[in-house]
């Protein structure tokens, strides 16, 4: 697939060089693509990876991931609604402190034909660099639309070394969010430490 990468921080980056070494085809779009910590990490996963501005990153993915501080969703997801209408868009970023983690509701007013997830937020970026805990898997929780935008990012999701779980359409982002409250209730409020992730356990 190609990926258009929004951020290229912990999260971002790691999705990102997951992805590349998984064969997709990777765009970072940042706000300063000319910093040489940005072109040295590009570098480093040689052709599947490259680094332009936002609208560049959005414009070649056939998948956008959100992966930018929550203060700046808003105002980024205002300033390229057209582009990402039609888009399959993840949304990994929290947005703390605001009425509302996620950005669904922004993403439905500003580009409601977007088919927006909401993945990749609900654990610290470190266990997207060590998603394994000894045998077992860790999960990741998501929600969003069904069909082939589904089966695109549970690809994404398995590349990225997590198993999926999908708890339902973008109407559930409310409760993934919740996810992310236990997660950081657990690593940081119980000091369970960020190498912390969830199993669904079934018969």
């Amino acid at each position: 697939m190609k990926v258009g990468v929004l951020g290229a921080g912990n999260i971002g980056g790691t999705l990102g060089k997951r992805w590349a070494q998984a064969g997709h085809t990777v765009q970072f779009g940042v706000r300063e693509a000319n910093s040489p910590h940005v072109q040295a990490f590009v570098s480093e996963l040689g052709a599947q990876a490259a680094v332009g501005t936002m609208a560049s990153a959005i414009a070649f993915g056939d998948v956008v991931v959100f992966a930018i501080p929550g203060g700046a969703m808003e105002a980024t997801i205002r300033t390229h609604a057209a582009a990402l209408n039609g888009k399959i868009v993840i949304d990994a970023a929290n947005r703390m402190g605001a009425p509302t983690m996620n950005s669904a509701a922004i993403f439905a007013a500003q580009a409601p034909s977007a088919r927006v997830f909401r993945a990749f937020n609900s654990m610290g970026w470190e266990n997207l660099v060590n998603p394994r805990f000894g045998d077992q898997q860790a999960d990741l929780f998501y929600c969003g639309a069904g069909g082939d935008a589904q089966v695109a990012v549970e690809q994404l999701i398995a590349d990225a070394g997590l198993h999926p779980i999908r708890v339902g359409e973008i109407a559930q982002a409310p409760l993934v969010d919740m996810v992310t409250g236990l997660w950081f209730a657990l690593a940081n409020g119980q000091r369970m430490g960020r190498h912390l992730a969830f199993k669904v356990l079934t018969d």
